[in-house]
């Protein structure tokens, strides 16, 4: 059966190492039949949330005007997510962050979902990109039947393209492969 895969690439820079594992993880999607969408999240306009509780509180939608109604649609219609961020200073980017804090307003509806998280980072240790994991899985602990389905550690990878030498390129293409 084709999955429909939803991928945040939260890199701020195209190209980028984090969004390099994502093109690799798309390309094994691909290869698996499975229809896939890439967000550039830096492409899309996403407001802070702003606490006013206007969703929480009173049941309404979001009053931002922004792109988020659109992307948290898309989330809601997916089967697959992967949240792919480089890291910085040991947790994910705030452009990661502000797409999680905006699904307020409807994350319940984000329900049965496979996850996948892609982390890049320049240190070359795992155990550094465990504060950056459990933030995700902060994230989708509060997601009705949300099922965590792999990760992958770009780690080692400071400059644009240094990815490129890691073992993590063929990694995700696998993950992405066996989705």
């Amino acid at each position: 059966m084709s999955k429909k895969i939803l991928v945040f690439s939260a890199s701020p820079r195209r190209g980028g190492n984090s969004d390099r594992l994502c093109d690799r993880f798309i390309a094994g999607v691909k290869a698996a039949g499975h229809s896939v969408e890439k967000v550039f999240l830096r492409d899309r306009q996403i407001n802070y949330c702003t606490g006013c509780g206007i969703c929480s509180e009173q049941g309404k939608p979001c009053p931002q005007h922004d792109d988020m109604p659109d992307l948290l649609q898309r989330m809601i219609d997916a089967d697959v997510i992967v949240l792919a961020t480089p890291v910085y200073f040991y947790t994910m980017n705030a452009q990661m962050k502000t797409l999680i804090d905006r699904t307020c307003s409807r994350y319940t509806e984000i329900r049965n979902k496979e996850f996948y998280f892609i982390v890049t980072a320049a240190d070359t240790d795992i155990s550094a990109m465990q504060r950056t994991i459990e933030g995700f899985r902060g994230f989708t602990s509060c997601l009705p039947g949300a099922e965590e389905k792999g990760i992958i550690y770009g780690v080692g990878a400071w400059k644009v393209g240094e990815i490129e030498q890691t073992t993590a390129m063929d990694e995700a293409y696998q993950l992405g492969k066996a989705v």
